[in-house]
């Protein structure tokens, strides 16, 4: 094993608490863990609200050298992550209006106005029970946990989440993927717990969709 690799496994994952008080130190190996855990996400959110991935890139940035230069002043009433995160979303916002391309993330538009369930799969109007389900959607309890978990199972749900409007994407990626809470969400991108519950719904069931369509291929097309 090369020394590089020796010191990578012996490296000691930091929480963000213990992060902080390590930058506030100067410990430079802390702001590289904080980048490793957080710069791809940022990038994805910053690229929500600007032209290019080039643009993003430079907002991203910007935020890291306001995060180092706000350290001292930030009082800890939020969790550090959601701090960086509000950062970034200002300095995002900021570079779209100097764009011209305001679009804020709690708009409802295109893609994200889609029904999050097909209506086709409930009754229509005028049947007896007007609204209600066709056919329930099926349980997987009864799948084997080894077809659940397959690689090729997995590489569909990361193509489904891959595939899905930017903002249903990041939210389903900060909630399901990164584990962050709804209220944490809610603060880092400045939207309201409906709109976060709104997109994080229709993720969820877009995804699903895909599922049906691999384990029961007629179920999603009736």
């Amino acid at each position: 094993m090369t020394r590089a690799l020796q010191w990578e496994s012996m490296r000691i994952v930091l929480t963000d608490e213990q992060i902080l008080v390590a930058l506030k130190r100067g410990d430079e190996s802390a702001f590289c863990q904080l980048v490793e855990r957080h710069q791809s996400l940022m990038l994805r959110v910053a690229r929500r609200y600007v032209r290019s991935a080039a643009v993003a890139e430079d907002v991203v940035q910007e935020t890291w050298l306001g995060v180092l230069s706000g350290l001292d002043r930030f009082e800890g009433r939020a969790s550090l992550k959601t701090w960086i995160f509000r950062i970034l979303t200002n300095r995002a916002i900021t570079r779209a209006e100097r764009e011209g391309r305001v679009l804020p993330f709690s708009s409802v538009t295109g893609d994200d106005a889609d029904p999050a369930v097909d209506p086709d799969r409930f009754r229509p109007e005028g049947d007896q029970w007007p609204g209600g389900w066709k056919s329930f959607p099926a349980s997987w309890d009864g799948l084997p946990e080894e077809r659940l978990l397959a690689r090729e199972t997995l590489a569909l749900v990361g193509a489904a989440i891959a595939s899905l409007p930017e903002r249903q994407h990041v939210v389903i990626l900060m909630r399901d993927i990164e584990g962050w809470s709804a209220g944490e969400v809610c603060e880092a991108l400045a939207i309201s717990e409906a709109n976060q519950r709104v997109l994080l719904h229709r993720a969820r069931s877009k995804v699903r969709r895909s599922l049906e369509a691999y384990f029961e291929p007629g179920l999603a097309l009736t």
